[in-house]
């Protein structure tokens, strides 16, 4: 209750009373003082009748004089409320985790051109599906530093361990196919995404890595990168995309028309599968869209992490700036009194 009275919200934090109940003081001197003025207004001069003065006007330094006391209401009224302690919350907020690292390790071979994924009715091709299910992974995740390495021919870091995972879907945005000369190393892939994460401190690293094909060049072995996985304590997920069977593969024509042919493409399931056993994670294969959007979130709950998170709170005091107020108001009480409203005793 005493908290839910002190929080009045404010843009940047929150105004509130470090001892709110003491504004409850306010009414009961607001009352004594109207009390006090109705029962103890003592006249400055006596005359034995009223008709005296009747016709001559009230002066302003007459009213002012009346109701100069004012002055000292509101005075105490702004010591009533310095006494409560008026305070602007800084919060600070620092966030204690185990939290898991993750490489995403993503194939920019030319058969990732294969166009046989499709988002909101449009043909799309492997890679671009695969960055709209990767951005929607990245954004659900909190907490956890993730890097990002591409492949094909050889291995590319596309992005270091990070936490701002705005500057982690812009690199995502950047990678292409073609950027690499051509070709499926797995094994380099693999191997440079550990290198991302081996020497972190973090309870629990993972690499998550996808590929349409299978190892066809490169000097690391796949079976090889995983022995160093397991050695490492990484676990590896492994992601083959694409279907099963021929898939539409976009080519120019003589006129440089875009046309299609259907093209074989063969994921190496046994390879990918023996990876994500020796390593403790998980091989899946996604078909379409909808799988591969599916893999990912399901992957996605197998390594989410608890984290406790620590508030730190930092106040500003106002009390003075009341208090300053207060003081003002009481002089100037004092120096109308004996100078401009001064009364004849």
């Amino acid at each position: 209750m005493l908290d839910y009275i002190r929080g009045l919200p404010l843009l940047d934090g929150a105004f509130l009373f470090y001892d709110p109940l003491v504004l409850l003081l306010i009414p009961i001197v607001l009352g004594l003082f109207a009390l006090r003025l109705r029962n103890t207004s003592i006249p400055a001069l006596r005359f034995s009748t009223s008709e005296l003065l009747a016709g001559i006007p009230a002066t302003f330094r007459a009213a002012a004089s009346k109701y100069v006391v004012i002055l000292r209401i509101l005075a105490v009224v702004l010591v009533v409320i310095a006494l409560a302690r008026p305070q602007k919350r800084l919060e600070e907020t620092t966030v204690e985790t185990k939290g898991i690292d993750i490489a995403l390790a993503v194939d920019l071979s030319t058969s990732m051109f294969a166009e046989d994924f499709s988002y909101k009715g449009k043909r799309q091709n492997r890679l671009d599906a695969v960055k709209e299910v990767v951005r929607d992974f990245i954004k659900n995740r909190h907490g956890d530093r993730i890097a990002m390495v591409a492949f094909a021919g050889r291995a590319y870091t596309a992005s270091p361990l990070t936490t701002d995972y705005n500057y982690l879907l812009e690199n995502l945005k950047r990678i292409y196919i073609g950027m690499l000369e051509d070709g499926t190393a797995i094994g380099n892939g693999l191997a440079a995404a550990l290198n991302r994460i081996k020497d972190t401190k973090a309870s629990s690293k993972v690499v998550i890595l996808l590929t349409d094909g299978r190892n066809n060049i490169g000097t690391i072995s796949p079976m090889t990168a995983a022995e160093a996985a397991r050695a490492l304590n990484i676990r590896v997920y492994t992601i083959g995309a694409g279907s099963k069977g021929p898939a539409p593969y976009p080519v120019k024509d003589v006129f440089g028309n875009t046309v299609y042919q259907e093209v074989e493409i063969d994921v190496d399931d046994n390879t990918l599968t023996d990876i994500a056993v020796l390593t403790g994670g998980q091989y899946f294969r996604a078909t379409d869209f909808d799988s591969l959007k599916k893999i990912y979130a399901e992957i996605d709950k197998l390594e989410k992490t608890q984290f406790e998170e620590k508030r730190f709170f930092e106040y500003t005091e106002y009390f003075h700036y009341f208090l300053n107020a207060a003081l003002v108001l009481l002089l100037l009480e004092a120096g109308l009194r004996t100078t401009v409203l001064r009364r004849i005793p």
